[in-house]
């Protein structure tokens, strides 16, 4: 019988983790890769039994490697701390993973939560592919990481439920870290700033979310979602045009 590993990274996720945990509870190992959180995420993570990791953080791609290496089985479903499998899509797992004999890797829905809220609108819901063979598969990107699978895809039943924020303020905070990532990223790839990027491309942003992708339909929780998206754009290049001055 083919066996699975979780893996959930954590960093500072008490709020979270114990949702992420028991929405795991089938899984042969889990395992828990924390970023030396300063808040209760460990002492609940050793309170569920799981096998905890502690590792500085460098990017979010590496992290995840490196708990893929530490996995005993070679399926692994990597799981956010703001995430929760749910009962559809636990049974689509088992199922593929007891019939596979040819997929390398499974894609799944996602539908995205704010403020316990379902958003409809906005292109927030997204197809990801986090169940996957660990010899065929690795991350890459230090922000926005993306999972490269070298072999056929099968699709999931079910939904993968995101929790993404709990307020608007820890939204903005959030996207102000992944600026500031990406930004570093962007300039250790010698990246120059233009003014298409400083205020175009933050405009683009908005627009796609809030009109193209209909986030207008999600009343004033849409425009703010819409809006601190841009603005991630517009403070990605600020930071940028900042290292490249130094």
């Amino acid at each position: 019988m083919t066996k699975l590993t979780v893996i959930i990274p954590t960093l500072n996720e008490e709020s979270n983790v114990q949702r992420a945990l028991d929405s795991a509870f089938f899984a042969d190992e889990i395992i828990v890769i924390d970023s030396f959180s300063s808040d209760k995420t460990v002492e609940i993570v050793i309170d569920n039994k799981a096998k905890l990791i502690q590792r500085q953080f460098d990017d979010f791609s590496s992290q995840k490697n490196y708990a893929i290496r530490k996995a005993t089985n070679d399926w692994i479903f990597l799981l956010d701390a703001d995430e929760e499998i749910t009962d559809e899509l636990r049974e689509s797992i088992c199922s593929n993973l007891h019939s596979n004999e040819k997929h390398k890797g499974f894609i799944l829905k996602r539908r995205t939560f704010m403020e316990g809220r379902r958003l409809y609108f906005g292109g927030f819901d997204n197809k990801i592919a986090r169940l996957f063979h660990k010899r065929d598969s690795f991350y890459k990107g230090i922000v926005h990481e993306t999972i490269q699978i070298d072999g056929s895809l099968g699709k999931l039943k079910g939904n993968l439920n995101h929790y993404t924020f709990r307020s608007m303020n820890q939204f903005k905070t959030k996207i102000e870290y992944y600026a500031k990532l990406k930004a570093l990223e962007l300039y250790s790839n010698q990246k120059k700033v233009t003014l298409y990027h400083q205020f175009i491309k933050p405009m683009l942003r908005f627009f796609i979310h809030y009109f193209f992708k209909l986030g207008f339909l999600n009343g004033y929780r849409g425009f703010q979602f819409s809006y601190i998206l841009s603005y991630g754009v517009w403070k990605r290049f600020k930071l940028l045009k900042k290292l490249n001055n130094k």
